[in-house]
């Protein structure tokens, strides 16, 4: 019997989901910024300084983005380590990743950008001080086997940081439902000429595990001291575990 797996509301072969939110991805990459800031208001950017502000991190350490799209959260870590630090910025999409590539040039740094899948991350154990994944955990076919990925890298005493879509306030939930998929997905067409990648957007923040759901999971990864904190209503949510 194959595996399946969700991809938005619909059911795929596990093996094909990678290639299905590839598409999606490879299909925005050159206006996500813009789309970001449209769909959000801007908040996307409080968001990313408020995960940053969480990370504790120092000159000199080492972060592992995994994911890092365009580069927001790369850029924010690379002022906090300092020029004795490093960080690694990655993604499993080549357009995405060339595009925070070149935005982290273009803000003055100088860091490896790998591309590589999050379930099978290429680096030792116990590298990284900081793991971080902004947006991205709730496209990934195995979050379990991710997140233990990302908590293996970690050094002890080491951190990771989840900022991802969750579960709204309930009493918001329906003006949130339709916006998200109304206003949505017609600013998608309008912006990037493609509307059901950013159907795709609505659905899976419905699928992906709500905030007790995910602290869960992240335990189970191996993760200790695991708490969260819900940005705008719960519209994201930022967990944050430690390697003991």
């Amino acid at each position: 019997m194959t595996d399946t797996t969700d991809f938005g509301f619909e059911k795929v072969p596990a093996d094909e989901k990678a290639g299905r939110v590839a598409g999606v991805f490879s299909s925005v990459a050159s206006r996500y910024d813009l789309m970001n800031d449209l769909m959000s208001a801007g908040l996307h950017r409080l968001w990313k300084r408020f995960t940053v502000d969480q990370s504790g991190l120092r000159p000199g350490q080492r972060v592992l983005d995994v994911a890092g799209g365009t580069g927001d959260l790369a850029i924010q870590f690379a002022k906090r380590v300092g020029p004795t630090g490093g960080v690694v910025l990655t993604d499993i999409n080549a357009a995405m990743l060339k595009r925070g590539r070149d935005r982290v040039i273009d803000a003055g740094n100088v860091m490896p950008a790998v591309q590589c899948d999050a379930e099978h991350l290429p680096f030792q154990d116990s590298s990284f001080d900081c793991v971080s994944v902004a947006f991205g955990l709730r496209n990934m076919t195995d979050k379990l086997r991710a997140l233990t990925e990302m908590h293996r890298v970690l050094r002890p005493g080491g951190r990771l940081l989840v900022l991802e879509f969750s579960h709204v306030w309930q009493p918001l939930q329906r003006l949130y439902d339709a916006y998200s998929f109304n206003v949505i997905p017609r600013l998608g067409k309008l912006i990037t000429d493609d509307s059901e990648s950013y159907r795709y957007l609505a659905e899976s923040i419905r699928m992906h595990p709500d905030q007790e759901q995910l602290k869960t999971l992240l335990e189970q990864a191996g993760l200790e001291r695991v708490e969260y904190f819900n940005l705008s209503a719960g519209v994201v949510a930022l967990h944050r575990g430690y390697r003991l």
